[in-house]
């Protein structure tokens, strides 16, 4: 291993969303990730290995992938060792040793340890792998995925999973997808889930808590819902509209996108809820039965649709889902007989009115792309198009977004075609307004 650059010499490493500087690569593709990650409570120790099927999308003679704070133990390419790999800060560069041809699958293999911890990306904070009181979460939004496994990390490059977590008996482990598989070994437990639906790297997650897995009663999606508390939490009056607001979404946005959803109440306090496929993942301080928190378990939840299945392709169309989960928050406010969307777009409008009037939804730049008006001002411009368009036509595009994109990446321009074809309106001084001028078109 070369761990840095010698005298005079300077490496480029590639970006692959200037919102998201030094991680990322366009070069090659992720395919598979199946991770085997054994790991201790008590002292916050990882080991893991990482089995990567990729693909050039260009002709390689290198490598790049993106690893925080964790040491790299041993590396393959397609089973032998590679000419060289070098530690560039939290990357990792794999020189093979013949070039790797445009369309060429490949198998990287990376064992790897650690005492793993956030990382820091400027206007964004901390973000990945975050020791609780009593075990773990992960909250990759949107650079931390790097914290606990190499990745190509970029919100574009799909992949099914395969994460197998071995730890002490006492602790459930909950990750992506479905559970495929639960063994006693000695004195550890391996827990393996199984994500097939492709999944942005971000999305990736482990929660580790001493839990108790409740099965929900199911709605008339029919949809499995899990609950994963510590025993005692009373999670019911805040959560037992679950499967409610499960079936107010499947009925406006299409079916489910996956086979579980799981929500994830730590018995730690967080900042803020944090969506990741297939589930959520509160603190045991949203826990009152308001509608405050009623929003976020909507929000959260319609993230599976927004965001996880159709996600956009790049940082700058961010509010393609934070947009439209605020206005999710606002149709099950509709739906569950509280204020009507228009209600709450009358008062969104007001609030943005006394706001600097600086930001552009379509472009809000890497400081303001979670600012609060990126989320109000994109579900004002939901609303806008619903009254532009109609409520049959609104209601019939919201599921064609998602059948039309499932598992793949968006832009605003996709969502703009769609609108156009299926109201068959010219949406462009529309899409101007709403999206592209900082200006506060008047109240739809």
């Amino acid at each position: 291993m070369d761990p840095e650059p010698g005298p005079g010499r300077r490496l480029m490493l590639p970006t692959a969303d200037p919102y998201l500087p030094g991680h990322g690569d366009r070069s090659w593709s992720a395919l598979h990730y199946d991770l085997a990650l054994d790991y201790t409570v008590e002292d916050n120790r990882l080991r893991g290995e990482a089995r990567i099927t990729g693909r050039a999308e260009e002709t390689l003679t290198r490598i790049v992938l993106d690893l925080a704070h964790l040491a790299v133990a041993k590396v393959t390419i397609d089973g032998k060792a590679p000419a060289k790999y070098a530690v560039r800060g939290e990357r990792i560069v794999l020189t093979p040793r013949a070039p790797i041809a445009a369309g060429t699958e490949f198998t990287l293999m990376l064992k790897y340890a650690g005492v793993p911890r956030p990382t820091v990306l400027a206007h964004h904070g901390d973000a990945g792998w975050e020791e609780l009181t009593d075990g773990v979460i992960v909250a990759g939004q949107p650079h931390g995925a790097p914290t606990w496994f190499p990745c190509n990390d970029r919100q574009d490059d799909k992949a099914s999973y395969t994460i197998s977590v071995t730890t002490q008996p006492g602790y459930t482990v909950v990750a992506n997808g479905v559970l495929a598989g639960r063994i006693r070994r000695g004195s550890g437990e391996t827990w393996t889930y199984r994500q097939d639906e492709p999944m942005a790297p971000y999305l990736a997650t482990v929660q580790i808590g001493r839990y108790d897995l409740t099965h929900l009663e199911p709605g008339e999606a029919k949809v499995p819902i899990a609950l994963a508390a510590v025993p005692g939490t009373a999670w019911g009056d805040a959560f037992g509209a679950q499967a409610q607001i499960m079936d107010a979404f499947v009925t406006m946005f299409g079916p489910y996108p996956f086979p579980t959803y799981t929500v994830v109440i730590t018995d730690d306090d967080l900042e803020i809820p944090l969506e990741s496929q297939s589930l959520s993942t509160f603190g045991r301080n949203f826990l009152d039965p308001d509608w405050e928190l009623n929003r976020l378990v909507a929000h959260e939840l319609a993230h599976q649709w927004f965001g996880n299945t159709v996600t956009a392709a790049s940082m700058r169309d961010i509010w393609l889902h934070e947009g439209f989960a605020c206005y999710a928050e606002w149709l099950w406010s509709e739906a569950s007989g509280r204020a009507s969307a228009a209600a709450w777009a009358e008062h969104h409008h007001r609030s943005l009115a006394a706001k600097p009037r600086d930001l552009i939804l379509g472009e809000p730049g890497a400081a303001d792309m979670f600012d609060d008006r990126v989320y109000k001002r994109g579900a004002l411009t939901l609303h806008a198009l619903r009254r532009r368009i109609g409520e049959e036509t609104f209601f019939a595009l919201l599921p064609e977004w998602v059948r039309r994109h499932r598992g793949g990446t968006v832009t605003t321009a996709d969502f703009r075609a769609l609108a156009e074809e299926l109201s068959g309106q010219d949406l462009a001084e529309f899409f101007d307004a709403w999206v592209y001028c900082t200006a506060l078109p008047p109240r739809p």
